[in-house]
Order: structure tokens, then C-alpha cells, then sequence
């Protein structure tokens, strides 16, 4: 899966949230929905793009700041 299209979900995820009137909450709702919904690769292929200013440049604010906050939280486990 391209990181394009994931940051372009995640975006979307956060258009949803950013709606709510509490800002903190809606940033714990963005991650908690990732955490949930998406599956442990396309959550190390969003969270590594972080690292990337061209790919994270295209985040939007909220998106950005959910998953900064949350990324040890996203990071998926490693199987023993």
C-alpha cells in the first residue's frame, strides 16, 4: 500500500474529528481509530512517513499532531 493513499485516509480520518469541539479528544479519537481499524503494516508505513518532511508535509495539522503524540502508542508490537 502506498503511504500516498494511507496519509490521504488518515487525512480524511481527521477531517471527520477535527470537527469536534474538543481538540484533545479528537486528537486521542484519530489515533485510537488507526489503532483499531488499520492493520499493523499500513500503521508502521504511516508512522515511518513521519520521518519523511516531504510525506508528513502533506498530513493535515490534526493528523500530524494525532500520530506524533500517539506514535509509541501506533507502533506496532513485535511477534516473539
Amino acid at each position: 500500500m502506498k503511504v500516498e493513499h494511507l496519509i490521504e485516509m488518515a487525512n480524511q480520518i481527521g477531517e471527520f474529528f477535527a470537527s469536534m469541539p474538543d481538540r484533545e479528544k479528537a486528537l486521542v479519537d484519530i489515533a485510537d481509530h488507526i489503532h483499531h481499524f488499520w492493520e499493523p503494516r499500513m500503521r508502521r508505513a504511516i508512522l515511518a512517513s513521519l520521518d519523511d518532511p516531504a510525506a508528513s508535509g502533506t498530513m493535515s495539522p490534526i493528523v500530524l499532531e494525532a500520530l506524533t503524540r500517539a506514535r509509541e502508542r501506533l507502533t506496532p508490537q513485535a511477534i516473539a
